[in-house]
């Protein structure tokens, strides 16, 4: 049967904001708009043009036959067709028992690193070339690619089991004229569906009735968006009305006409044909997969993506991958190394050419039965040395730099100083690759709204017909206004201007009374009535906000169905039909509401922007003046501001103008133009009844935050939508500016050569691509490292576009932090992930990759300077298993800890002194030249660990009259000297000394002793003869005292000159952190009073689409006078003379 729908009461709108995740133009997206802006002088002129969907997708509706029509096939591979629509069974898991093993090596053997040890292993493996055997290079490759394939078979088995389970729910599927019991992989395109409370949504669904009001259907996005409040989503009234029962469904036979499968969260066009109606659909006429149905008893939905073209699914496919410009560095890094490996290896195969023509073939003791002429044999050596000097390209250098990486993230992750208790929202690092790029900022480009204010709005002042009301207009009584006259008001709404209040009670001013009757009707805001209590639910805090406002001052918004709103007036209840709501969105900065009253009239209230609203106004509007002086009033006293004016329309003019709006409806390629269009054409000659304004409160801590970074050479944009008033006395409530800088204003200027020299920027009146595009700019033409942070959708396009995205948690969902890299809930934690964690991190990583440099370089070109004594013949001057197991266990503990815990200072004095923070900008911690002087330190102690050892065993004699002056004894000497050069070196290095930090010094020293002795033992000897040959090596050296002393004297020259230039930079040339290691804190004096700030309308879209569709149903501070006035803050002088 059929019912008609009913009155919305007690249905409650949560936020419902737009996800545009996917139609977030990041860098290359961008890169079209910024070649077209590279010329233009206004930055905020660049624009991006939407693509039109492809409208071809057809869905028929209990008919599976339907879509395994030939024209519904496409080609899969030469002349195999299938379908398609797909099934709905997802597979998310990459590897399966026959594919594992050879898929997880491809793709491990794609990066470079890899490949490289492969190449040498299967060069070791030719008898004619080896140097060294193939164990060498063999147990550390296995290794890596070990840890990095259990860590992803670990992750697949994961996804196996869940692909599993979400198969394999179960739910109700219309099949042969009833409901049956399905399992959700046996879904397809066209079945009809029934859900029940708490199930979660098996495919995307049109939405087609309900057991609730105009089938409204509750829904939680947890898994789409990471919000947990619930939204709503109705079907169209026609479905309603006609299929509630499971006859009336199974004979339902409508065909959908759509856009293609998307990952567009934010959008969904298409149309429905049945029974010769079209009826146009929307984004809120669907359940989209991944939803769960709340307070919600039934819903049937239409199936039209199935498993991998739905919109979640077709979301999960790979990110934008971010690298950090120490990542770029250090690649280019390995390929240097490369370069002189093959320089030094063709080299030595050169001299081993000569060596041998000229003293080689001539010495018959040295013939080894092979033929090879000079040159065979140099290439042969060449190859040999490319071995031999393979560990000059560290082959656990990325498996320990992400080890490191994860490291930093989780203590960003337990951070309980990053910890916001009052929502319980601890800070989260959603990426492991960027931390260090934390301590490289330069520009930080911030979003206003929700980021540096707390998006909690409060109506405070506002202008009528002409005349301002607020607290400043209150003479004698300065109590708030007494609301006990109204039962429906908020107690905890404040107002100061009794006289307001008056004027409305009077009920003489027509104007106020307009103005507040305007604000209880235009607008998208849902109500609940819970126990006799009205519970508002809007799409922006300004609207709720405004109905609250309008509802304290006798303009009760009580209920909405999709065709009217009733209200209060002052006592009297009236119901007016709502014709058409023209909803708000970023680029129309407005929204309209077109009614009809109950003596006839229709007229349209408009509110918005004051920008677009004053292009829009009548000739013969009054007021136009003084309210925009109002309006600057407003702005210079950073509050939000909206204008609002209304029109009368004829029903002539009514009735052509709702034609071509129905037209506009059933456009399926840009539906949203056609719209605009339409709307532009009713929204003009307005007449002007007057303006709000509303108090968006800065949240704590940020001038404080934002004059601490600014210390620390960090360059603060500010984007906002607000007035170019209001967005400058923002500037000075946050203290971005200050009073000692000289502000310019400028539109036709050369953007970022001007802007890029200010000290601060702040860009008015951008839309949120704009933002996008400021970013992008600044990294393309001044290659700087860049961060942006937001807390809503309208800044999901900075943030990805950003080197490093931050995402606020605020009031406007979790848009912002699914997109991000870091999230946390205030603005002021930002100082402490740069400062504190994102120079720690950046300190760490460049100490750990020059050490991990000079320990290789020190320990490979050992071998090369052993070359000239062994005729260049490639014999290595290590053991073997001193090669294998250097850089797995001897010498990697020491410099991992030193990458994971090392700080210069502590945490409290990197924020005390944020001029800490400029070494990292300015890159001078890791570059080309700490680089080679890696190399070179490492040179010096190859040079003397072999020379030293070497001079020792030129003429010696052991204490039992023997002379040790063997290969082997001498490979333990230069390797013991080797592990103790390198041990100390960076204990020297380290910092910040931990008890972790002094037993993986001490454990890595003893681990090479006890594996030395136990492979140099006789008893494996026995049992691997021809694998372990230095049989009573260790032994036979270390009980001699002088080779000890040889040891000593060897390592102690190493490290001398290092211990002699640490010193003198100490004493003579102290680096910042040494100075304010030494500082004492000064006395300070208090500061002076900063300016609030706020702003204008929200850039999410409102609930128009909902409600017109039948889915809805359901100042600045007075200067302080006094001694006390001139009392200022005084920044550490120490820290601004850094």
């Amino acid at each position: 049967m059929s019912r008609p729908r009913a009155d919305s009461e007690g249905s409650m709108r949560p936020d419902d904001e737009v996800m545009p995740y996917s139609d977030d133009e990041t860098d290359d997206e961008l890169d079209t708009s910024e070649s077209e802006a590279e010329g233009e002088p206004e930055v905020t002129q660049a624009h991006v043009e939407a693509s039109v969907p492809d409208v071809n997708w057809k869905v028929k509706a209990n008919d599976r036959p339907y879509h395994q029509q030939p024209q519904f096939q496409k080609k899969v591979f030469l002349c195999i067709k299938k379908s398609r629509y797909a099934g709905n069974a997802i597979k998310t898991y990459k590897y399966n028992v026959l594919t594992f093993i050879p898929l997880n090596l491809y793709e491990q053997f794609k990066r470079a690193a890899n490949l490289y040890f492969l190449a040498l292993l299967i060069l070791q493996i030719i008898p004619q070339i080896t140097t060294l055997p193939w164990y060498t290079t063999l147990i550390p490759l296995v290794v890596v690619l070990g840890i990095t394939a259990i860590k992803d078979l670990v992750d697949d088995l994961a996804r196996h089991r869940m692909d599993k389970e979400i198969n394999n729910r179960k739910c109700e599927v219309l099949l042969n004229g009833s409901f049956q019991d399905s399992r959700w992989r046996q879904i397809q395109v066209g079945d009809v569906v029934r859900l029940k409370k708490n199930d979660f949504i098996p495919a995307d669904l049109l939405l087609l009735s309900s057991s609730n009001p105009n089938s409204l259907c509750y829904v939680e996005t947890a898994e789409l968006d990471g919000e947990t409040n619930l939204k709503f989503k109705m079907g169209l009234r026609v479905t309603d009305e006609m299929l509630q029962e499971e006859r009336q469904l199974a004979d339902f036979d409508a065909l959908i006409e759509c856009e293609e499968p998307n990952n567009r969260l934010d959008k969904f066009l298409g149309m429905m044909q049945w029974n010769g109606e079209r009826y146009p659909l929307e984004l809120d006429n669907m359940l989209l997969r991944g939803c769960k149905v709340r307070n919600t008893d039934v819903c049937h939905g239409l199936v039209i993506f199935a498993g991998g073209d739905t919109k979640i699914m077709k979301n999960s496919g790979k990110t934008r991958f971010k690298r950090t410009k120490i990542d770029e560095l250090m690649n280019y890094m390995v390929y240097t190394i490369f370069a002189v490996l093959i320089l030094v290896a063709a080299g030595l195969g050169i001299g081993h050419t000569f060596w041998y023509e000229q003293i080689g073939s001539k010495a018959w003791y040295l013939y080894d039965g092979l033929n090879y002429n000079a040159t065979y044999r140099g290439f042969l050596s060449f190859w040999g040395y490319i071995i031999v000097l393979n560990t000059m390209v560290p082959i656990s250098l990325y498996v320990s730099v992400e080890v490191i990486r994860l490291g930093q993230s989780k203590f960003i992750n337990w951070d309980l100083q990053m910890y916001f208790a009052e929502k319980d929202t601890p800070a989260k690092a959603r990426t492991t690759t960027l931390n260090e790029q934390l301590g490289q900022i330069q520009y930080i480009f911030s979003d206003k709204t929700g980021t540096l204010t707390q998006n909690i709005m409060q109506f405070k002042k506002c202008t009528i017909a002409g005349r301002s009301y607020g607290p400043e207009n209150v003479c004698c009584c300065f109590q708030p206004v007494d609301w006990s006259w109204n039962q429906y008001a908020d107690q905890k709404f404040q107002f100061m201007d009794h006289l307001l209040v008056a004027n409305v009670k009077s009920k003489k001013d027509k104007d106020a009374m307009e103005f507040f009757k305007l604000l209880s009707l235009c607008h998208t805001v849902m109500v609940d009535n819970k126990d006799g209590d009205l519970v508002y639910q809007a799409a922006s805090p300004d609207e709720g906000a405004l109905v609250t406002a309008a509802r304290n001052f006798g303009f009760v918004f009580l209920s909405r169905t999709q065709d009217t709103i009733t209200i209060m007036e002052m006592g009297q209840e009236k119901t007016y039909e709502m014709l058409a709501l023209l909803d708000f969105n970023s680029d129309r900065k407005r929204m309209s509401i077109i009614l009809k009253f109950p003596d006839g009239r229709i007229r349209l209230y408009c509110k918005g922007a004051d920008t677009v609203i004053y292009e829009r106004l009548s000739t013969n509007t009054q007021h136009r003046q003084t309210t925009q002086e109002a309006l600057d009033i407003f702005a210079n006293d950073t509050l939000r501001t909206l204008c609002l004016c209304y029109k009368d329309i004829s029903a002539n003019e009514y009735e052509a103008w709702s034609r071509k709006h129905k037209e506009a409806q059933l456009v399926m390629g840009d539906r949203e133009a056609a719209l605009d269009s339409v709307y532009e054409e009713v929204e003009k000659d307005l007449m002007l009844i007057g303006a709000t304004a509303i108090e968006d409160k800065l949240q704590d801590g940020v001038p404080e935050t934002i004059a601490t970074l600014a210390k620390a050479d960090i360059k603060i944009w500010v984007l906002t939508g607000d007035k170019k008033e209001t967005a400058e006395n923002i500037g000075y409530s946050c203290s971005l500016l200050t009073d000692d800088m000289t502000v310019h204003y400028g539109e036709d200027i050369d953007f970022v050569d001007m802007a890029c020299e200010c000290e601060a920027v702040i860009c008015c009146r951008v839309t949120p691509k704009q933002k996008a595009n400021v970013v992008s700019l600044v990294k393309k033409y001044k290659k700087a490292v860049t961060l942006s942070i937001g807390d809503g959708a309208n800044d999901v396009n900075m943030i990805k576009t950003a080197d490093i995205g931050v995402g606020i948690s605020g009031q406007e969902g979790m848009q912002a932090v699914m997109s991000s890299d870091y999230a946390f809930a205030q603005f002021r934690y930002l100082e402490r992930l740069l400062l504190v964690h994102g120079r720690w991190s950046y300190i760490r990583m460049c100490k750990f990759l020059r050490f991990f440099f000079f320990k290789n370089f020190s320990f490979t070109l050992v071998h090369f300077w052993y070359s000239f004594f062994n005729g260049y013949s490639s014999q290595t001057a290590y053991e073997d298993w001193f090669i294998t197991l250097y850089n797995l266990a001897y010498s990697s503990l020491p410099v991992l800890l030193v990458g994971l815990l090392d700080q210069d200072v502590n945490d409290r004095l990197s924020l005390k002194f944020p001029k800490l923070y400029i070494p990292g900008q300015q890159g001078l911690l890791f570059n080309y030249k700490n680089f080679f002087i890696s190399l070179f330190h490492g040179i010096f102690v190859s040079l003397i660990i072999f020379f030293i050892p070497y001079g020792a065993f030129l003429q010696t004699m052991g204490q039992d009259g023997e002379a040790p002056s063997d290969y082997q004894s001498f490979a333990v000497v230069t390797a013991s000297s080797l592990i103790f050069t390198v041990s100390l070196q960076i204990s020297l290095d380290t910092s910040y000394w931990t008890f972790v930090n002094c037993f993986a010094v001490l454990g890595s020293i003893a681990i090479y002793f006890g594996f030395m002795f136990d492979i140099h033992s006789a008893g494996i000897h026995v049992i691997f003869p021809s694998v372990f040959t230095f049989t009573g090596a260790a032994s036979n050296a270390l009980r001699q005292p002088y080779l000890w002393l040889t040891i000593i004297l060897t390592v102690g020259i190493s490290l001398l000159p290092v211990i002699c230039i640490q010193f003198l930079y100490k004493t003579i040339w102290p680096s910042v952190g040494d100075k304010e290691k030494k500082k004492e804190p000064e006395p300070f004096q208090r500061g002076r009073r900063s300016r609030r700030s706020a702003y204008a309308f929200s850039h999410s879209q409102g609930y128009a689409g909902l409600i017109s569709s039948g889915q809805s149903i359901r100042r600045r501070p007075a200067a302080r006078s006094g001694a006390n006035a001139n009392i200022r803050e005084i920044p550490h002088r120490g820290a601004e003379n850094i």
